[in-house]
Formats: structure tokens, sequence, C-alpha cells
């Protein structure tokens, strides 16, 4: 078995990558309501700051700042991913959903910063999903709505 070695920093920003087992799927937006519940209710038992999210139909991204007491990450996307698979009734378990691991990147300066957002807005424009960041209906950047919930809206992080 392979050692994951994740960098934990206490009050660090994050980017984040996870993605569902089947690429290909449409299984995150087809059950958008479902994941805002998981989100939901995981950031409400681990707080964080969300600078950015976006959920495509096979993968999220992710912006998240960690509270200065702790890195709660592992925990928090567990948690998401469980809930997730527990609500969709025609698959078996997180396993079955998602793959295994998930990828973080700590932030580690303004521009670093900059490109982690510059890439959930744009990531559905460069999957020809939409012609403009604002029209993805997934977004903390929509015009709509956000990804996952009011949380996910106008956060800014200090230089």
């Amino acid at each position: 078995m392979t050692n994951i070695h994740r960098l934990i920093i206490p009050g660090a920003t994050y980017f984040f990558t996870v993605r569902v087992a089947q690429q290909g799927s449409t299984l995150l937006t087809d059950h958008i309501e479902s994941l805002r519940f998981a989100y939901a209710k995981a950031v409400q038992e681990f707080p964080v700051t969300c600078h950015a999210m976006v959920v495509l139909p096979d993968h999220l991204h992710a912006v998240w700042t960690e509270p200065a007491g702790g890195v709660f990450y592992t925990e928090r996307w567990r948690r998401i991913k469980t809930r997730f698979a527990q609500a969709i009734p025609a698959h078996q378990g997180a396993q079955g959903i998602w793959q295994r691991r998930f990828s973080e990147h700590a932030v580690r300066n303004r521009d670093d910063f900059q490109r982690a957002l510059h890439h959930c807005a744009q990531n559905p424009v460069w999957h020809g999903l939409v012609a403009a960041a604002e029209m993805w209906p997934y977004s903390s950047f929509s015009k709509d709505k956000p990804a996952l919930g009011e949380a996910d809206r106008g956060h800014q992080i200090s230089a």
C-alpha cells in the first residue's frame, strides 16, 4: 500500500481536486442537491473558509482555507464522499462512486491563490461545458447561484 504524505499546515489555503471513479460520468451534476447537502453537513461539523468551488459532471475543485486551530480537510472530504454516496441508492458506498484519493495543493502565495481561483472559474469553459465561466450553474463564479451553497460566495484571502 502506498503511504500518502499530505502537507498539514493549520490555517493554510489548499486547492483540491476530487474525482468520481467513472470518468465521463455525470453523477455529480445529476445529483447536485445530494452533493450540496453532504457539503453543508461536513462544513457545519468541520468549518472551513471556501474561497471558490466548481462542480463538474465527474469531478470538482475547491479552494479552502483551514481554520487556524487545525487541519481537517481529509475528514471533511471523507464525510462529503460518504454522505453523497449514501444519498445515491443505486451505488454501494463511497468506494464505488469516488476515486479513492483526492489531490491537494498547498497555496504558497497570492499568485498561486489567483491561479487556483482562475482554475476553478475556467474549468467548465476548458471542458467545453459553457462559453463563459459565469454561465456554469455549479460554480461559486456563477451569475445565478454558487456551487454548493451561499457560504461559497464572496470569500477573500488576505495578502
